[in-house]
């Protein structure tokens, strides 16, 4: 697999009542011949080695999670090479030194200024977010569970989007890295 990509993959909607088994998930991705499955978390992460087109890719893994676990929602998925870009780019560093302060959405496109523009209404205090590329980021120093700006950034953006607070960007990157070997 000399021209092989790991990949990331960001299950959206995991918790609560929708879940993905985390053991049984790797299981299946390794039978269907993906190299270093992992996961991490029960919150919708896993992490894997191919060299198929990210479009195959995605398609082989949303088959594979709506057999077995009934689980049919976007899987966004993000090579190393651009979560390592997605971790250069963050325009909030001051927010890494608390990793639950700053989150990262992931985004399947770009959103438009008017879904922007909203975004910012719903901004008070210090809270701050900056669009790169095709990722959101959010630094809410006061915590995210009081945020109004959190809560519905999801819905207000108006794309397929899943966020992660910065811990868990870091400890991806970690994982992902291994399975490059």
């Amino acid at each position: 697999m000399s021209g092989a990509t790991v990949y990331i993959l960001l299950f959206r909607g995991v918790g609560g009542a929708t879940q993905l088994p985390t053991a049984r998930l790797r299981e299946k991705l390794a039978e269907a011949g993906f190299e270093n499955a992992g996961t991490y978390i029960n919150s919708g992460n896993a992490y894997l080695k191919t060299d198929m087109p990210r479009g195959e890719m995605l398609k082989i893994v949303a088959e594979i999670c709506k057999r077995e676990f009934g689980f049919d929602k976007p899987i966004l998925a993000l090579s190393l090479a651009e979560w390592r870009k997605l971790i250069r780019d963050n325009p909030f560093p001051e927010g890494e030194k608390d990793g639950r302060t700053l989150h990262a959405f992931a985004l399947e496109t770009a959103p438009t200024a008017d879904r922007l523009a909203k975004l910012e209404e719903l901004a008070t205090g210090r809270e701050r977010f900056k669009l790169v590329g095709k990722v959101l980021y959010l630094h809410l120093p006061d915590g995210f569970g009081t945020s109004k700006l959190a809560v519905r950034a999801d819905k207000v953006i108006g794309v397929t989007a899943t966020a992660r607070n910065w811990n868990t960007v870091l400890k991806l990157r970690e994982l992902a890295e291994t399975a490059t070997k």
